[in-house]
């Protein structure tokens, strides 16, 4: 039941003066609880974060956007457009031919665009782009996790852990991490 019915539901109850019944003051107080403890659940925030599992939609929707229309969907990956930059999640994907990073979303990273994605190195000195590149070798659709340490999207460009998921699509290599 919605706030908003329970809340009018409250008010009907509480309009009818006639009746003072010490049963219906106790479900008045039920009601009112009630809607206060839900409100507080349905109209909490999201995290700052996005989780493992909305890091898989958003690649799979990445594949499909790809396998739809690959110039378009890589100018929205790099514009962070159709639902492709949520909170830290974002898309990135590079040419499995050569690992030529074409796609980032990430817009503490730009300046990878063009990169050999098999240079990658984090901040303790791990090649992760190596590894990148390898999920990106396996057959189409299999997606293997890669775990290290990347900045997220904002202001604070300190890396942090982060694990992407990377897939094969066609001709292109394409991930989406979420941070822990």
């Amino acid at each position: 039941m919605s706030r908003s019915r329970i809340l009018a539901a409250v008010l009907v109850l509480s309009s009818n003066k006639g009746d003072k019944s010490m049963t219906r003051k106790f479900m008045i107080m039920a009601a009112s609880a009630a809607a206060l403890a839900l409100s507080s659940v349905a109209f909490a925030q999201q995290p700052d974060h996005g989780t493992p599992e909305q890091a898989k939609a958003m690649l799979l929707k990445a594949e499909s956007a790809v396998k739809a229309d690959k110039t378009k969907a890589i100018t929205m990956f790099n514009n962070g457009e159709g639902g492709f930059l949520d909170r830290d999640l974002y898309v990135f994907c590079a040419n499995a031919s050569d690992g030529k990073i074409v796609a980032q979303g990430n817009p503490n990273a730009k300046q990878q665009l063009g990169q050999d994605q098999r240079t990658l190195k984090d901040a303790t000195g791990k090649n992760f782009g190596v590894e990148l590149y390898a999920a990106g070798q396996k057959p189409e659709g299999q997606i293997t996790e890669v775990s290290y340490m990347f900045p997220k999207p904002g202001s604070d460009t300190k890396p942090v852990p982060k694990v992407s998921l990377v897939t094969r699509v066609s001709d292109l290599i394409c991930g989406v991490g979420y941070y822990k």
